[in-house]
């Protein structure tokens, strides 16, 4: 069976099959390491961890059907192993362990491991650094403090010395450069970080407080589990991630960071606890990765308008791919705060599992010219259970002023500097049971209607009637509900729709408004 030797670390190897399965391993794989068999995977995308560091290895996968495919790798160097219990931690769940794992990452020389054994390690927050390692063995936990007076406050913004018109900018909220309370694992300006493991890190959310009253600001705004403000070249591959505070994993002005066989999981009354928000990114690999949590799994963002002006930089180069979405309010969704642009996103092999929407697109006047979402591309997805697999929405009612006619107005205004933009959105090759809302609904600007949508084999299948709820696909003013409709498009400029099956009793025909070039072939609405 072919497959791919994605990634190699110190002491752990990912690899992905070349399955025509969505996320779900074929039963009847086998993995054999050195002549050895170790496991059966469920999954397209594995990671084998306990490993020798500076090792040849070969590989071997027979697939269901017999066919073996071997390949060799070498896992990186390592110059030193540190283990955190031999600097002074307990692991005990109950003593501060914040000083031993500090002076663990501060002794590790370039090119070393800070190992974490199985145990709990009640911990403040621990800023990381270049050139290292940190490992989390099975069993391990880390547990953040549930004091908030033990979270550091980095600021939104600090004035250079000597260059009073310039700032640098550590902290985050909302698209915002506003104070932010240190996060369980916080890089600033990280190079070559690897985060890896079979253990868990905790943001103990509920025990902090942080998910009461979380639109107030107590000090400063809430924390994330995992913050990576300036970094490049950065993994999180194999843990755990739960009880986030906030957005559970938020790389920042960073690049080339991946996020591969990660569990991100908090629960569904969570406020905020978005599961991965790329924000003003480049190069983000989002792949084998299980998220279930209280919001959107997946939010791709580039800030507000103040970051556009002062610190503009587009998110580009996002690809997720063999994942499994559940629960969320969006599978995969871009914006709102997106005021710098989001271009070339590529979705793909993956399952979205009772997620309220599969892909959300939101945005509104005054994000700005700037923010152009564009080379938006969903294919080879498989959803269940999601109420509204598609929507755009250029009226998203966000932000104080979201509410007022500047935003809502449905009739043209004037293009100017505080206009936004969609380009293209291709949708291909999507499988979809148990709908009950609406399969596509797209609510461009009328002054600035999106360039192109094209939905091209995409067979649909909705609940029966009696088990459907009304929804509201759009979070717009003076857009009613719906239930059992099929496509609600409004101000696009293309629309292609090739091989669409939509079935189910009493599902209503499309509603195509204000479409300046349509090509439909085998649109197909039954019972």
């Amino acid at each position: 069976m072919k497959f791919s030797v994605i990634r190699t670390y110190t002491r752990a190897a990912t690899i992905e099959l070349e399955s025509d399965t969505r996320y779900v391993a074929s039963e009847g794989v086998s993995v054999i390491l050195n002549g050895e068999p170790v496991m059966s995977p469920s999954a397209n995308v594995f990671t084998l961890f306990s490993l020798e560091p500076g090792t040849a290895y070969t590989l071997e996968v027979t697939g269901p059907d017999g066919q073996r495919d071997s390949a060799s790798f070498s896992t990186k160097e390592e110059s030193v192993f540190i283990n955190v219990k031999d600097i002074g931690a307990s692991g005990d769940g109950q003593t501060d362990d914040t000083e031993a794992f500090s002076a663990a990452i501060a002794m590790c020389p370039e090119d070393g491991t800070v190992y974490v054994p199985e145990g709990i390690y009640s911990v403040r927050p621990l800023f990381m650094k270049s050139h290292m390692t940190l490992y989390l063995g099975k069993g391990a936990r880390l547990l953040a403090s549930s004091r908030q007076a033990d979270y550091p406050v980095l600021p939104g913004i600090v004035r250079k010395t000597g260059k009073w018109e310039q700032e640098d900018n550590f902290g985050s909220w909302e698209g915002n450069p506003l104070d932010q309370y240190a996060s369980l694992i916080t890089a600033l300006n990280v190079c070559d970080f690897d985060l890896i493991g079979e253990g868990t890190l905790d943001g103990n959310g509920e025990a902090g407080g942080w998910w009461s009253d979380p639109k107030h600001r107590h000090g400063a705004w809430r924390p994330n589990i995992v913050f990576l403000n300036g970094c490049s070249k950065v993994t999180l591959c194999g843990v755990t991630v739960t009880n986030s505070p906030c957005w559970t994993i938020h790389p920042y002005y960073s690049d080339d960071v991946s996020f591969i066989n990660l569990f991100i999981k908090n629960p569904d009354v969570s406020p905020n606890t978005d599961g991965i928000d790329p924000q003003s990114c480049r190069r983000v690999l989002i792949l084998g990765t299980k998220i279930s949590v209280g919001d959107d799994c997946i939010a791709i963002k580039s800030g507000k308008l103040y970051m556009a002006t002062a610190h503009f930089r587009r998110t580009e180069d996002v690809c997720v791919r063999n994942c499994y979405f559940e629960r969320g309010h969006g599978g995969v969704t871009i914006g709102s705060e997106a005021a710098c642009g989001v271009t070339d996103v590529r979705v793909s092999k993956s399952i979205f599992k009772d997620t309220d929407r599969g892909l959300r697109i939101k945005t509104r006047r005054g994000r700005g010219e700037k923010s152009l979402l564009d080379g938006i591309d969903f294919s080879d997805l498989t959803m269940d259970g999601v109420r509204m697999p598609f929507t755009v929405n250029m009226f998203y009612f966000c932000d104080p002023d979201g509410h007022t006619p500047y935003v809502q107005d449905q009739k043209a205004r004037p293009v100017d500097e505080m206009t936004p933009a969609i380009g293209s959105i291709r949708i291909s090759h999507v499988d979809i049971e148990n709908a009950d809302v609406v399969t596509a609904c797209v609510y461009g600007l009328p002054e600035k209607p999106v360039e192109e949508v094209s939905v091209e084999n995409v067979k649909v299948s909705y609940r029966p009637p009696a088990e459907r709820k009304p929804g509201l696909p759009v979070m717009m003013d003076d857009f009613p509900e719906m239930v059992g409709a099929s496509l609600y498009m409004n101000n696009i400029k293309r629309l292609r729709i090739k091989n669409l099956s939509v079935s189910g009793k009493d599902v209503r025909e499309p509603e195509l408004l204000h479409i300046g070039t349509q090509e439909i072939a085998g649109l197909f609405i039954g019972q």
